[in-house]
């Protein structure tokens, strides 16, 4: 856990995350990307959707609303069966995951067991168990707490609560019911994927890990729509396709694993999560599932409306059955920031940290110094080669601090280049260059420096 404060630590200092609310006590779970938090967070979506859509003939975008019809959660079973089992401790009152509680002694409770099943082991087990609050082991009988948020838009009565709407709980029922809109306004045909990016909420029992679980998360999913029968071919190639994407991104193939799900809910055919190795432990990262037919099937029993496709060639008619991919944005994110994260020794300095993202993830691509702040000749050439540098690249100009101070900086950002003009710059027009990886320095013309950086950051 050193190393998960180590990483907490930077990004705060850095303006990665902040907690949200801060200034009246933070709110639980809740956290704000800042400046360069931001920056790579979009960076991330904008891979995501490079290799998701803009690489996929067979793979169109969607934005569906946060907000939906209630009978959507209904006909999904999000009303009743999206739940984590939860208890309490009857001396200090703190509420608890029962799987977490059950998982810290090595005792495994999927989420898709019965209350009566989980609340069986849970009794097995809870003389093993302690608070992680108070160390105390008397815990009340486990109870399922649905993860729904509920709202009262719409609803200007006292009674809201009676039928309530919901901040969608995940977004791929957006998809679902969008399907034959996107059918049939677009040159689609089965089998075909349908990708969104967005805001997703649930109402976490006891959210933990930095932003490794939140209340209020960015979900990147794609559905992928195949005839019955053919779904596991094309689930193997998803399966690769998506580890593949990891290892393009320069991720430590033994800091990532494949996770079989054993328990699986009726309806699933198969299901894996693609887990990394966090500070605290592998953890989920993606899910890849077989889902059948079961979604597509639902919302037509519940709608009325005939969702079934007919195959233009054979005049076959069917439910799609549909695979997925599904991974939030946060936890990439946090991902990112582990992989990219280095202390290394510098001889003759301090131990410098340095997060070394692949340079299509960095925040910022490139930093341009002036050797010194107050010599104007030196900043107004400086600012000239910012000017020219940021219409291309999300650029940093920097002139606080000595030189080293400024490549600490940079190195903590993730900065792949840094560029600084100083007194020879005056005479030839040259430049220093600096790698973040390497440290080391080259001097090149600036009328050569953004055919360099392009080269250098498209590699």
């Amino acid at each position: 856990m050193d190393e998960m404060q180590k990483i907490t630590s930077l990004c705060k200092r850095r303006g990665f995350v902040f907690p949200s609310s801060e200034i009246y006590g933070g709110f639980s779970a809740v956290y704000d990307f800042g400046p360069y938090g931001v920056e790579l967070a979009n960076n991330i979506k904008k891979e995501w959707w490079k290799n998701m859509v803009q690489l996929r003939e067979d793979i169109v975008g969607l934005d569906s609303a946060i907000f939906m019809h209630p009978k959507i959660w209904e006909a999904s079973g999000h009303t009743t069966g999206f739940a984590d089992p939860l208890t309490e401790c009857k001396n200090c009152h703190s509420r608890f995951r029962v799987d977490h509680l059950l998982e810290a002694i090595g005792v495994v409770a999927d989420e898709k067991m019965t209350e009566e099943q989980i609340n069986g082991i849970f009794g097995q087990n809870k003389s093993k168990i302690k608070c992680p609050d108070c160390a105390k082991s008397d815990f009340t009988k486990v109870k399922k707490f649905n993860l729904l948020v509920k709202a009262n838009l719409g609803n200007f009565t006292d009674d809201w609560a009676k039928a309530p709407v919901y901040l969608r709980g995940e977004t791929c029922q957006g998809i679902y019911v969008n399907y034959l809109n996107v059918l049939d306004s677009t040159r689609v045909k089965i089998p075909f994927g349908i990708a969104q990016i967005g805001k997703a909420f649930r109402n976490e029992i006891t959210a933990r890990q930095f932003i490794f679980r939140t209340r209020e998360f960015e979900q990147m999913e794609m559905q992928y729509l195949c005839k019955p029968g053919q779904e596991m071919e094309e689930y193997e190639k998803l399966r690769q396709y998506r580890w593949q994407y990891y290892m393009d991104l320069g991720f430590k193939p033994e800091n990532l694993k494949w996770h079989k799900h054993e328990n699986l809910v009726f309806y699933a055919k198969e299901a894996y999560d693609i887990e990394y190795n966090y500070p605290f432990g592998f953890a989920e990262l993606e899910g890849v599932h077989a889902r059948g037919d079961y979604d597509l099937s639902q919302h037509q029993k519940f709608s009325g409306h005939e969702l079934s496709y007919t195959d233009p060639q054979t005049n076959e008619k069917y439910i799609p059955h549909i695979i997925e991919s599904s991974v939030g944005v946060g936890r990439t994110f946090l991902a990112a920031v582990c992989e990219a994260y280095a202390e290394e020794e510098v001889a003759g300095e301090e131990t410098r940290i340095v997060l070394k993202f692949p340079k299509q993830l960095a925040p910022i691509k490139a930093a341009v110094f002036p050797l010194l702040r107050n010599k104007p000749e030196l900043v107004e050439k400086a600012r000239k080669v910012f000017n020219e540098v940021k219409r291309h690249f999300m650029a940093e100009f920097d002139d606080n601090g000595n030189i080293g101070k400024r490549y600490r900086r940079q190195d903590e950002i993730g900065t792949p280049y840094c560029l600084t003009i100083d007194f020879d710059t005056l005479k030839d027009n040259t430049i220093t260059i600096r790698d973040r990886d390497t440290m080391k320095q080259e001097r090149i013309k600036i009328s050569e420096s953004g055919g360099f950086l392009k080269q250098k950051l498209s590699a």
